[in-house]
């Protein structure tokens, strides 16, 4: 999930043009890659957190034991940077990650990557590309089986 050319990521600001929408693609991991997502409570938690954000929105999303991708975007009148609402929603849930006394240590590597997909890209080509992650790790046979994916808003290019 890193570009062969820099050590970490630069997060442009997701400005649109012409009125355009905005969809960024993002790829988070766990501290350490800990194969810790992949679970119906996990998957609570993030759900909850991105539902709560009023600012940014949250379409298709794939959560795996160790990383996720999703896809947002913000609003029109959005003035919460994409790096202030991801430390947001990370902060949200391993917060309650934290509760359980098994829980140690940090839940999320500092950084995340991000994409914005540009006009002449389909989300929906790019979603079909993401939601076969579990296949290709070896997590199930068809994307249709892995529990841990969905969509929270409908979101459109």
């Amino acid at each position: 999930m890193q570009d062969a050319g820099r050590s970490s990521p630069i997060h442009l600001p997701p400005f649109a043009s012409a009125g355009q929408p905005v969809i960024i693609f993002l790829s988070i991991c766990t501290k350490e890659r800990r194969p810790l997502l992949a679970s119906p409570t996990m998957h609570n938690h993030l759900r909850e957190a991105w539902s709560d954000s009023s600012r940014w929105l949250v379409g298709r999303y794939v959560i795996l034991p160790d990383h996720l991708h999703l896809f947002c975007s913000p609003l029109a009148d959005c003035d919460i940077p994409l790096e202030r609402w991801v430390a947001y929603w990370k902060n949200a849930v391993a917060r309650k990650w934290k509760g359980a006394p098994e829980n140690t240590g940090p839940l999320w590597q500092r950084q995340f990557w991000d994409r914005r997909l540009r006009a002449d890209e389909s989300y929906n080509q790019k979603w079909d590309y993401v939601r076969n992650n579990p296949v290709r790790h070896g997590h199930c046979q068809k994307t249709e089986e892995w529990p841990h994916q969905g969509e929270i808003h409908e979101l459109r290019m």
